[in-house]
């Protein structure tokens, strides 16, 4: 896991019973850890199972995260692990779309309150950060090159290893 914690007291929840579905049960978040603490992706609300999208006829699945807090640094990881898990269970017939969940970062806040200039500012920044999260996530070329990074590889590899409570 990585050292220096972004949100360093998670909220965790408990785990809820899955509902049959077809092809998402190959999206099964419950065994994606978090690349920063020792919980599942299920387990801290950063996937939800209404936030998976499935349509066997269109070969299409969409899967929506909300990290735990509005600065994660961490999201691109986490929507890496998204893919790679679904690029390894998923017959290749589907098109996959990663999104972070909309309202999931600083500029809702800076909308609707009198702020300084400089919150202002970073909540922009971060609202552009999201919005290159979500194409980074959606770009093969970027996908590609992040995968020829042995060491994210490797933390991408230990959120998705198996775990055995």
């Amino acid at each position: 896991m990585v050292s220096g914690l972004i949100n360093a007291n998670p909220v965790v929840y408990e785990k809820k019973e899955r509902r049959a579905r077809s092809a998402s049960s190959c999206v099964n978040d419950e065994d994606i850890k978090d690349p920063e603490h020792p919980y599942s992706l299920e387990e801290l609300k950063v996937i939800t199972e209404d936030a998976i999208e499935v349509d066997d006829e269109r070969s299409y699945v969409r899967v929506t995260f909300t990290p735990t807090v509005e600065h994660c640094s961490m999201a691109t990881v986490i929507g890496l692990c998204l893919r790679v898990k679904l690029m390894r269970s998923l017959p290749p017939r589907f098109k996959v779309d990663i999104m972070v969940a909309p309202g999931t970062h600083a500029t809702e806040a800076a909308g609707k309150h009198t702020l300084p200039l400089h919150y202002v500012l970073v909540c922009i920044f971060y609202s552009e950060s999201f919005l290159k999260v979500n194409k980074q996530l959606n770009d093969k070329e970027r996908v590609a090159a992040a995968l020829e990074n042995p060491n994210l590889v490797d933390m991408v590899d230990e959120c998705l290893a198996p775990t055995f409570d």
